[in-house]
């Protein structure tokens, strides 16, 4: 599974199109609550935190920086809030007690001891067969109706190039199917500007799809390939906790003798269902000819394009007794080296996908053509960029401060 990059050498200039603003409904039917989660003690922000609305399907997750936005509606606002991340107890918080804006939620972390693992690769290695062959009973088995906040950036050193964001709505379906899931877009906007490429237009290729992708528990086969005992080494570290249940840490990582880049990183394992209920992996960047050959679709005459870094993340979320695709993200840093050129250039590139809301089952039939292709370029899918009342009562990903920077300058040129 690796995140696909497309080059092509363009002198092109993509302006701004012209927005129009959303139909909105004459009276807000939601109410928005802002702020940040931090850790009780340093007051550190915690990134990617779950917020989830107690008795809904509504969650939303922290940006990078700690900062949230939830959007409730007007009927629910007698609920509660449960916020949860890895290492901390689960926190439960009236939306009563909370003001539109400038809130601070603290986290406390675990302090009890949770108790030694042996570490023996025989271990290891059985519990990773034993996930597998769970994945029936701890994965839905249902057709799930999902809408996500999609977003994808590029930035070149801190000057974002591009700026991509999306609601989409994700036929999710069952785990044990091998039918694959099918992205549908519903409203999107977008700036470019690609004076400052270097002549390059970059574009990634797949968009939401390749966020879908990351749900390792779906799609096993790409990250662990046909044999992954073969391929990979497992060992057990100190346990952990997530939403108040112990959890394995289980790693991972290439054989030594394997030649082709695959993958290392974590598993965060139930100890109870054995599910796993959050990933963290990174791809191997070592061999840089033979990942720049996986990433790197397109690439004009005279250009060295290869990764330094390529990380990712998966969450899930527990319904009932079964779990679904919940977040993921992926953060890739590439080099171009020119051969006529002194000086290289760096980017970074962004994608992330945030489940908002999901019911059981799909909307009626829709036609082929409106669903989303599996390489699908979405900087050209999606056509503007509109005033921050576009996307009306959705849930979207708090941004940034530097991508809030960049929206407000192209809001002020229109």
């Amino acid at each position: 599974m690796s995140l696909l990059l497309l080059f092509i050498g363009s002198n092109t200039v993509n302006l701004i199109a012209s927005s129009k603003k959303a139909n909105l409904a004459d009276s807000i039917t939601f109410t928005q609550y802002k702020g940040k989660v931090a850790d009780s003690r340093n007051k550190k922000e915690l990134s990617f935190a779950t917020l989830s609305l107690m008795g809904t399907n509504i969650s939303t997750v922290t940006n990078s920086e700690g900062e949230f936005s939830i959007k409730v509606p007007n009927n629910k606002l007698a609920g509660q809030l449960m916020l949860s991340y890895i290492g901390y107890k689960n926190k439960v918080v009236s939306l009563k007690e909370l003001k539109p804006d400038n809130n601070l939620i603290t986290l406390d972390p675990y302090n009890i001891a949770l108790g030694e693992v042996i570490v023996s690769t025989n271990d290891a290695e059985l519990l990773f067969k034993q996930v597998l062959q769970k994945r029936e009973q701890n994965y839905s088995k249902d057709q799930n109706l999902m809408t996500g906040f999609y977003r994808e950036t590029i930035k070149k050193r801190k000057t974002y190039l591009s700026l991509s964001e999306s609601v989409v709505e994700i036929e999710k379906q069952p785990y044990i199917s091998n039918t694959d899931d099918f992205i549908q877009l519903f409203k999107g906007r977008k700036n470019t500007d690609y004076t400052k490429l270097d002549t390059l237009t970059f574009k990634l290729q797949g968009g939401p799809y390749t966020t879908i992708f990351l749900d390792i528990m779906k799609y096993p086969d790409i990250i662990f390939t046909d044999d992954p005992l073969a391929n990979y080494t497992f060992s057990l570290e100190n346990n952990t906790q997530i939403d108040d249940r112990k959890v394995y840490v289980l790693s991972f990582k290439q054989r030594p003798q394997i030649i082709d880049p695959l993958y290392y990183g974590k598993l965060y394992i139930d100890t109870e269902s054995l599910a796993v209920i959050s990933a963290t992996f990174n791809l191997n960047v070592e061999n840089r000819k033979a990942v720049s050959n996986m990433v790197t679709q397109k690439k004009p005459i005279g250009a060295e394009v290869y990764p330094t870094v390529a990380s990712y993340q998966i969450n899930y979320r527990e319904s009932n007794g079964k779990w679904l695709f919940g977040y993921s993200r992926g953060d890739i840093i590439f080099r171009v080296n020119w051969d006529k050129k002194l000086f290289n250039s760096t980017y970074e590139s962004t994608i992330e996908l945030a489940v908002t809301d999901w019911k059981k089952g799909f909307n009626d039939a829709k036609k082929t053509t409106e669903k989303l292709r599996q390489n699908v370029i979405m900087i050209d899918k999606v056509s503007n960029f509109a005033d921050p009342e576009f996307w009306g009562e959705y849930n979207i990903i708090e941004p940034e401060k530097s991508i809030e920077t960049a929206i407000k300058k192209i809001q002020r040129k229109m």
